[in-house]
């Protein structure tokens, strides 16, 4: 059941990534060969005898692409990808990653809404033991900084607290109408492998769902995932965290379960997570991803000329390899993990 739902997951939050190139293309009347789900071999394939499109699903359930006229080589039909202005192309290549993006801002929705108590920035008490009150924080202060971080809901505090709080830092709170900082706070800490985070010990207060709190939360649920999103990968870019804690489809598949059996909320989160860290990860500036493609197209609208065609390819395949690689490693490693 578990590989069941990650795949129903993996291939849902694939096919939307892949919509969004496709139907930016037909907006655009670009010339589409085949719109497929997977790779590798083909299952099943229709195609249409209107558009002559063929629509196909593949054997391995790791990817997807629609392969359009004049992608990876110049053709003079008036509908390849290659004659279309610049713009139009570099929105065609930015449309997946987007259509991740909005798919987890939606998912974010649906938890929210579902939630009858939302979690304020509002301390309502503490627990036993609790180490916040030696450094001067009181029942019904609302917090609204962690640091250099401005805190909106108990969400994005949570998230703030955990990276901002992994040291001393100061706490702005306000009471009875008036800021008050707290000067170097020490939180609670976690480690989780080399890192360590900071943690609350104290109970928030909840508010009632309207249409402007649904509205706040949601926004705010989402900027602390992008932020979390973030903060990791700046962390395995500066080597604060190996290539080791990374997980893949497999780590990624067990964590689905294990979310699955714990509720609904916490599957959707994770859907979440996984939707925004997607449409994150794509638009990287790395050879090979989207991100990398628009980098290549914003160099064509900045200079008003494109790099070769084949250096461009040669960088994207060397990038192509250096991503197997990466998959290859983070794989071993939750295969490897499986096994602890």
């Amino acid at each position: 059941m578990t590989v069941i739902i990650a795949i129903l997951i993996f291939g849902f939050l694939i096919f939307i990534h892949e919509l969004g190139h496709y139907l930016t293309a037909r907006l655009f009347k670009v010339g589409i060969n085949e719109f497929a789900l997977g790779m590798g071999p083909k299952i099943l394939t229709k195609t249409s005898k209107k558009t002559g499109i063929a629509y196909s699903l593949r054997l391995l359930p790791i990817g997807g692409f629609v392969s359009m006229v004049g992608e990876d080589e110049d053709s003079n039909d008036e509908n390849a990808l290659n004659n279309k202005p610049v713009w139009q192309r570099m929105i065609i290549v930015a449309a997946g990653a987007f259509m991740n993006v909005l798919v987890g801002v939606l998912v974010v929705l649906i938890i929210v809404c579902s939630t009858k108590n939302l979690a304020t920035n509002i301390v309502a008490e503490f627990n036993e033991n609790s180490v916040l009150q030696d450094y001067g924080l009181m029942v019904d202060d609302q917090i609204i900084k962690i640091g250099k971080q401005s805190v909106y809901t108990g969400r994005d505090m949570v998230e703030a607290v955990m990276f901002e709080g992994a040291g001393p830092v100061d706490v702005t709170v306000k009471r009875d109408g008036k800021k008050v900082v707290l000067e170097d706070v020490e939180f609670p800490k976690i480690s989780q492998g080399k890192m360590t985070f900071g943690r609350i010990d104290f109970k928030v207060y909840g508010e009632r769902r309207s249409f402007s709190n649904i509205i706040k939360h949601t926004v705010f649920y989402s900027k602390s995932t992008v932020n979390m999103i973030w903060k990791s990968l700046l962390y395995l870019v500066t080597g604060k965290v190996g290539v080791e804690q990374m997980s893949g489809p497999i780590g990624v598949t067990s964590a689905i379960g294990d979310a699955a059996k714990s509720g609904l909320t916490n599957l959707l989160d994770l859907t979440a997570m996984l939707a925004l860290n997607l449409g994150i990860f794509n638009m990287l500036p790395f050879p090979a991803l989207d991100g990398g493609r628009f980098v290549f197209m914003l160099y064509e609208l900045i200079f008003r000329k494109p790099v070769k065609r084949e250096v461009e390819g040669y960088i994207h395949f060397a990038g192509l390899c250096l991503l197997m690689l990466l998959m290859l490693i983070v794989g071993f490693n939750d295969v490897k993990n499986l096994f602890k």
